[in-house]
């Protein structure tokens, strides 16, 4: 797989390429087949399109930083070493990848390391928080805001790996999800759309 947007996201292929297993399929990419990677781009790109999207407010980088982070998990494979759950492995490649995207680009002072933390391994939030409104509203929130809002209220994170992985204080974290959150509901008023509060 390039590490290249064309211009076109190929997200709904209907044509579909099956293997039996999800091991089967890490295998053939481990061994280089490229039916393989076409088969878990065409099974994850919807879902982690949807993550990088959230972190991304523009739709042709949140394409690049998707295909990027494909592209790091072809090449990365090998350090998949089974303990874990796989689709929360691909999941941090793709948080870290729109963080370093968001840093390079908005100067937000923040360092970025690829982390490895585990990721919730059922995202309830993130289902709650799929309608396209709520991503249009997301969209809304300056990028501080958005980062910590993603990664404390959807992706589960702790304040203290938040801060550990932005490098910014506790408080700091603390201080921009109680303003992200803030400002969402005053967003989510004016919209008039139904919110689900998370805790």
């Amino acid at each position: 797989m390039q590490s290249q947007n064309n211009g076109t996201l190929r997200l709904f292929s209907k044509q579909k390429t099956r293997f039996v297993s999800e091991e089967e399929l890490i295998q053939g990419i481990r061994n280089g087949n490229r039916q393989a990677q076409r088969a878990l781009y065409e099974k994850y790109a919807p879902l982690l399109f949807g993550l990088c999207r959230r972190y991304v407010k523009n739709y042709q980088d949140a394409e690049d930083v998707m295909i990027e982070g494909f592209y790091k998990i072809m090449s990365k494979i090998g350090q998949y070493t089974g303990q874990g759950n796989f689709e929360g492995w691909m999941k941090r490649i793709m948080v870290n990848e729109s963080l370093m995207h968001i840093r390079k680009h908005h100067n937000m002072n923040m360092t970025v390391e690829i982390a490895d933390y585990d990721m919730p391994k059922d995202p309830t939030v993130e289902q709650e928080l799929a309608a396209q409104e709520i991503l249009d509203l997301l969209d809304e929130l300056p990028t501080g805001y958005r980062t910590v809002f993603n990664m404390y209220v959807i992706e589960g994170f702790k304040h203290r790996e938040i801060a550990e992985i932005l490098d910014i204080s506790i408080n700091t974290s603390k201080s921009q999800l109680i303003l992200a959150k803030k400002r969402m509901r005053d967003l989510v008023e004016k919209a008039g759309i139904q919110y689900v509060k998370n805790g």
